[in-house]
């Protein structure tokens, strides 16, 4: 049908194991329902042409922190060819956990984060307890949780994601998180589009390298006054003129008893439209907007 738009749901590819984005088949049925074109597709996927798309729109591309260099040249070529959302430059900005400290340059109250590159000196908290991570990652993914003072098994990992290319971040585990949980504020067409809750991800113990749930005991959750302020701050932050279609604003309790910013989700955020179902017209919305 003339003047139907062409959006493609870009995804990963499980490689033959189960699809773990519950919300995919729900948003293309969704699309195509309210007269779209609507598509899953494999970022990677070599046969596809981007061109042939009016909206490209980033949704469980859950594989590009360990491929992160590919997976921005193919933002970068895909913004080229047709509309990308998110675009290719917050796509390559939010790529980098070093975001976080240019958010706390700006005034955002962020949890404080040291950057380990290889080859730099590895100083470890004595007095604290603390987390190792990488800033390329997500779903925990090489994460773990430390007592102040254990630096064998710390330094380890470290060692281990060195190895691999890896810059470390070093952050203060924050207790809040075992009281308040870790909140997260989803915008869409830049409005909250909703909100939610989980429980602590990083068990004291759990091997970096071991799975982990990435959102335990995910319920609702009406945000404060003060989360949707930070989280404003936060999008305010964002660099370049493009606004981003769609952001999750990861939020934990600091020791103030104030909202941090935990992480600024701008490439590949679930939605969990499982949990808000109710937010799905809102999501086609948007998406259709942007398509046109």
């Amino acid at each position: 049908m003339a003047g139907t738009p062409r959006i493609a749901v870009v995804t990963y590819d499980p490689r033959g194991e189960e699809h773990t984005d519950r919300d995919l088949p729900v948003l293309v049925e969704a699309l195509r329902e309210a007269g779209a074109g609507a598509a899953a597709v494999h970022w990677d996927d070599p046969a596809v042409d981007w061109a042939g798309f009016d909206l490209v729109l980033i949704r469980s591309t859950w594989d590009y922190s360990w491929r992160a260099q590919e997976f921005t040249a193919w933002a970068e070529r895909c913004g080229k060819a047709t509309r990308l959302a998110n675009p290719a430059g917050i796509v390559r900005w939010n790529a980098d956990k070093r975001y976080l400290g240019q958010l706390a340059e700006a005034g955002v109250p962020a949890v404080p984060t040291r950057y380990v590159a290889p080859g730099d000196p590895v100083d470890l908290p004595a007095d604290r307890e603390y987390v190792v991570k990488p800033a390329s990652g997500a779903g925990a993914r090489y994460a773990a949780r430390y007592p102040a003072g254990e630096r064998d098994a710390a330094a380890r990992q470290v060692e281990r994601m060195h190895a691999e290319g890896l810059t470390v971040m070093v952050q203060p585990y924050l207790a809040g998180i075992d009281t308040h949980g870790e909140r997260a504020l989803q915008f869409f067409g830049g409005r909250l589009l909703h909100a939610s809750v989980k429980g602590a991800v990083l068990a004291p113990g759990t091997p970096y390298d071991a799975d982990k749930v990435a959102h335990p005991d995910l319920r609702p959750w009406e945000p404060t006054g003060a989360e949707l302020a930070v989280a404003a701050r936060a999008l305010a932050a964002v660099p370049g003129d493009a606004e981003p279609l769609y952001a999750r604003v990861d939020l934990v309790t600091g020791p103030d008893g104030e909202p941090w910013v935990m992480e600024l989700e701008l490439i590949e955020p679930n939605l969990f439209l499982g949990l808000h179902p109710d937010s799905v017209p809102r999501v086609v919305r948007a998406v259709l907007a942007a398509a046109r």
